[in-house]
């Protein structure tokens, strides 16, 4: 109950200010998979965020419709492809992880450091 009140609290703030970006969390979740992962294929990203591949399907679509995304062949797997941030991608998720940063300096300013630091770490227990 209390991690969604507080993921419910920060969600809204995050929706408010990726709105400049045209970005639901879900799409800067995979935008930022394949930032820190080029190449990254959508089984991959299916099953580090939990998201059936019909509905990864329709958003891959979308985010390469906006030209943030392009897929190329893979190298190892003659049948998958790659996904790989195009320049105006790149340039969208400094902005936009520049902006997620900031969001939870502003949410860690609420704790002390050494709390910020339990917080995370105990997080991580949970979800990794």
């Amino acid at each position: 109950y209390n991690a969604r009140r507080a993921a419910l609290s920060v969600i809204e703030v995050f929706m408010e200010r990726m709105a400049p970006y045209d970005l639901r969390p879900v799409d800067f979740s995979v935008l930022s998979l394949v930032t820190h992962n080029p190449g990254i294929t959508s089984r991959q990203l299916c099953t580090a965020l939990g998201i059936l591949p019909p509905n990864l399907v329709a958003m891959v679509n979308t985010l390469e419709k906006r030209a943030l995304i392009v897929r190329k062949p893979h190298p190892r797997d003659g049948r998958a492809m790659g996904l790989h941030l195009t320049t105006h991608g790149r340039k969208l998720m400094r902005d936009a992880e520049r902006t997620a940063a900031d969001l939870e300096a502003d949410v860690a300013s609420r704790l002390s450091a050494s709390e910020a630091k339990t917080l995370i770490r105990l997080l991580k227990k949970v979800y990794l």
